[in-house]
């Protein structure tokens, strides 16, 4: 029989119009199949007896119906060794395994080689942990290529920025990361843009440009992880790094002529500083040194009227005692001490209408000389020999020749 043959169950040699019909035999349709496998690889079924008639078999050796269920089963066993293999997943030690039950969370495995019910029961994935993610705001990979939407933003006191800066993050808790959000990477963005626009809302525009960029970096990192928390995105923001905070391309250069200007202003005010710290010190010495100076001058004037006024009263006293003594002492002491400062003394004599001139200093001089002379002569004297008087000690004999009575007598005797 052929499977060719659309006359299954005819009788043989019946016309094909009549005879009875009924159900192919399928002792005859497997051995049709045999033979046809056999003249496919072209062998011979043992006990054919060589023959290749039209009643013999030819191909493979037959194979009976409870052999082929064999193979079956064999392919069965190892299909379903295959499909309980794929079950089996590594996790490395920088990863978690979360595994799924049917669509839903089941748990989170620990590093190692893991095994979970084959698909489509359960399925499973790795999530790297310790892996660094950056998400960009204000820029795209460099710099230069902005995004104007995201980094431009308004401050305090009405001033337009454009910050760019970079938020580095890691997952810590895998089942949050995978389930509780959509897109967890679009949460990190939009929880930066949101934060970084709060805090230089806050924000002076030369705090925000200069000196307060680490304290914005800060404080953006800490706002970003309270976003994330709230939403239970299972991320640990790592750090927040400043790219460029500047103003506005528009207005770039006005505002370099603005700094420059305030860096001159701050240059002049350092050096007024310095002067001042030049001058004040010195101005202060001065005045601690006149201040001083003049507290002497008090202490010393005050001691002196003191004593002056003490002074004054012991001679009273004195005077009240002996008024004529008292009162010549003090004259020769003062004309001794108006003398002391004098060489030259001009005295007006009340007989006659001449000055009697006086050269104490050439009467000093020649005194000095004499005396001189007389100490050498003293000197070379044997002992026992009576000193000679001084010429300082003979100045009042020679003031008393020169009294106003000699002068006239040696004028009355010129003429």
């Amino acid at each position: 029989m052929s499977l060719n043959d659309h006359g299954w169950g005819n009788q043989p040699g019946g016309s094909k119009g009549g005879g009875k019909q009924g159900p192919p035999d399928l002792e005859d349709l497997w051995r049709d199949i045999n033979r046809r496998l056999s003249g496919f690889f072209g062998k011979n079924p043992p006990g054919s007896g060589g023959n290749n008639g039209a009643g013999g078999d030819s191909g493979m050796p037959n194979i009976s119906p409870r052999q082929f269920g064999g193979g079956i089963s064999l392919v069965v066993v190892l299909v379903a060794v295959v499909w309980l293999a794929s079950g089996f997943y590594i996790v490395d030690a920088s990863q978690r395994g979360v595994v799924l039950q049917f669509g839903a969370y089941k748990e989170t495995t620990e590093p190692g080689l893991r095994w979970r019910l084959p698909w489509p029961m359960e399925t499973s994935q790795v999530v790297n942990l310790t892996g660094v993610r950056t998400v960009e705001v204000g820029y795209r990979g460099t710099e230069k290529n902005r995004v104007p939407q995201e980094a431009l933003m308004l401050t305090d006191d009405e001033n337009i920025v454009s910050v760019q800066f970079a938020v580095q993050y890691l997952l810590k808790d895998p089942k949050d990361y995978l389930f509780k959000n959509r897109d967890p990477d679009a949460a990190v963005t939009q929880a930066a843009e949101t934060a970084i626009r709060e805090v230089v809302g806050k924000s002076k525009m030369d705090f925000v440009l200069y000196e307060g960029r680490d304290q914005i970096a800060a404080n953006t990192q800490k706002l970003i992880q309270d976003i994330l928390d709230r939403y239970a995105t299972g991320i640990q923001v790592r750090s927040v790094s400043m790219q460029g905070t500047q103003p506005p391309e528009q207005v770039q250069a006005a505002f370099d002529d603005a700094v420059k200007a305030g860096q001159d202003r701050e240059r002049a005010k350092n050096e007024g500083q310095a002067y001042a710290n030049g001058v004040i010190p010195r101005a202060q010495g001065t005045s601690s040194r006149l201040m001083e100076e003049s507290n002497g001058y008090k202490q010393r004037i005050i001691a002196t009227a003191e004593g002056d006024a003490s002074r004054f009263k012991q001679i009273l006293d004195e005077y009240k005692k002996a008024p004529e003594v008292t009162r010549n002492r003090m004259y020769l002491e003062t004309v001794e001490q108006i003398y002391a400062s004098t060489s030259k003394v001009m005295i007006d004599a009340k007989s006659s209408g001449n000055l009697l001139y006086l050269p104490l200093d050439k009467l000093m001089q020649a005194g000095a000389g004499a005396s001189s002379e007389l100490t050498d002569t003293t000197a070379t004297m044997p002992r026992g020999t009576a000193s000679v008087p001084t010429v300082a000690n003979d100045i009042p004999s020679q003031i008393e020749r020169s009294a106003p009575g000699n002068m006239r007598s040696r004028e009355r005797g010129e003429r």
